[in-house]
């Protein structure tokens, strides 16, 4: 049973998560060109922390179809920040990379983003610190219960045309 605080603190922590993310985003697409869309990004991210995941597999993570990851694979094939791999174990299968160049901007960008945020921690109060400090746990143990909801992104091969 969900209770009335859980339901605000929900929405709060939602909104204030979803507006510093699209605030950082946009600081980040002006310092670091070429622009990538934030479905892009997140396709790199899911990619960087998974290579060789196939487009099945990363559809399923980012809880997608896997005609909109196929298109998001196309556009990051183009800018030259994927490279698609043959499954060794299945020909018929594709592996997802990271070209170098995308390690380097997601290395760029996270770097950017930690300093971008960091530098404005450093100047909250040390009760503000602290108070966020001590939430990141408790935060963490809700992302860990919401991925355990969503369930497993299995990697199977899967036939692709992308």
């Amino acid at each position: 049973m969900v209770t009335d605080e859980g339901v605000r603190l929900a929405a709060e922590l939602m909104s204030v998560n979803t507006a510093m993310r699209r605030l950082v985003r946009r600081r980040l697409r002006e310092q670091v060109p070429p622009r990538l869309r934030p479905a892009q990004v997140e396709l790199m991210i899911v990619v960087g922390g998974r290579p060789g995941i196939s487009v099945a597999a990363a559809a399923r993570e980012l809880h997608l179809a896997d005609n909109s990851v196929s298109t998001l694979v196309n556009q990051l094939l183009a800018a030259g920040m994927l490279r698609r791999e043959t499954d060794p174990d299945d020909r018929r299968a594709v592996r997802l990379e990271l070209t170098p160049d995308a390690r380097r901007r997601l290395a760029e960008w996270r770097d950017r983003r930690a300093r971008m945020i960091g530098a404005r921690i450093d100047e909250l109060a040390e009760e503000d610190r602290t108070a966020i400090a001590a939430a990141l746990p408790a935060l963490g143990r809700l992302l860990a219960s919401l991925q355990e909801e969503a369930g497993p992104a299995e990697d199977t091969p899967t036939r692709t045309t992308t």
